[in-house]
């Protein structure tokens, strides 16, 4: 289990479902969280037939793979027990941590299986509180999205999974793929660990790297982005996600920030104390 009260900056790699249901450009993926040297590697795990809404399952989608439904495209990008055990193993070798946002109990349960160090609940499922609930009763970590909500349905998960676990985080998003740089309000952060007095941290679904490195020096511990392999892939997360140079580049921003920002303690420093003496004597 992870446990982010320990940890300066811990940052996740949201494979999601960039991967079209090919093994191979997941590991590919997970071979670029290892390289760029971030914590995790991130999935989303679904029941197709549980978590795609009625009036969207019969609705037609065109795709890489022909024509079909919405719901059979969903089954057809999801990975089953055959993709997680590689997944699981490919990880440990590295080793870097990997877990996955589950949409509903069937998938949380799927998930459990293999110990993730933490759950993450999706923006769109913050207000299903049975889902929140059996997380908490899991007895992991959670980390929660908090874009699409209003104050008071941030308000009520927040007092939900308190009540069971002092070990959570909330994160800051907007769930516009990619996001408006004027709907990015940042300074929810620190509003946010005012208000709740928790860690908190940032899911970013803009094109550039800048918000994502001032939202870590407003206080974000866990920082998330998309990440993909080109721009160019097919699936609807794709533009809004990192290509592997921008990972890098964003880890080499983020490495130094929480030494920048130090303390709010106002002191001679180390680097100040002969030049004080020359000066002043």
């Amino acid at each position: 289990m992870v446990d982010f009260t320990t940890k300066d900056l811990y940052l996740i790699g949201e494979i999601g479902i960039n991967h079209n249901g090919d093994i191979q450009l997941a590991k590919k993926l997970m071979d670029a969280v290892n390289a760029c040297g971030w914590n995790c590697a991130k999935f989303q795990k679904r029941n197709p037939d549980v978590c795609v809404p009625e009036h969207q399952k019969l609705t037609p989608r065109s795709t890489p793979w022909g024509n079909m439904t919405y719901l059979e495209y969903k089954h057809r990008i999801e990975f089953g027990k055959t993709e997680y055990d590689l997944i699981d193993s490919y990880c440990k070798e590295k080793p870097i941590d990997w877990t996955a946002s589950v949409w509903d109990i069937d998938s949380l349960e799927f998930i459990m299986n293999y110990n993730p160090p933490f759950i993450k609940i999706a923006s769109a499922l913050v207000t299903d509180h049975e889902l929140l609930t059996e997380v908490c009763r899991a007895g992991v970590p959670i980390i929660f999205s908090t874009g699409m909500c209003e104050l008071e349905e941030v308000d009520k998960a927040v007092d939900l999974v308190s009540s069971y676990t002092d070990n959570f985080a909330l994160m800051h998003t907007n769930s516009s793929y990619p996001t408006p740089v004027e709907e990015l309000n940042l300074s929810l952060i620190p509003f946010y660990k005012n208000r709740y007095e928790c860690l908190v941290g940032y899911s970013g679904h803009e094109y550039d790297i800048e918000p994502t490195v001032i939202a870590c020096s407003l206080g974000a511990n866990i920082i998330e982005r998309h990440i993909t392999l080109s721009h160019n892939l097919w699936g609807t997360d794709q533009k809004a996600s990192l290509e592997i140079k921008a990972m890098d580049m964003l880890r080499g921003r983020l490495k130094d920030v929480s030494h920048m920002m130090g303390s709010c303690s106002k002191t001679v420093t180390p680097s100040e104390i002969e030049i004080r003496r020359k000066l002043r004597g």
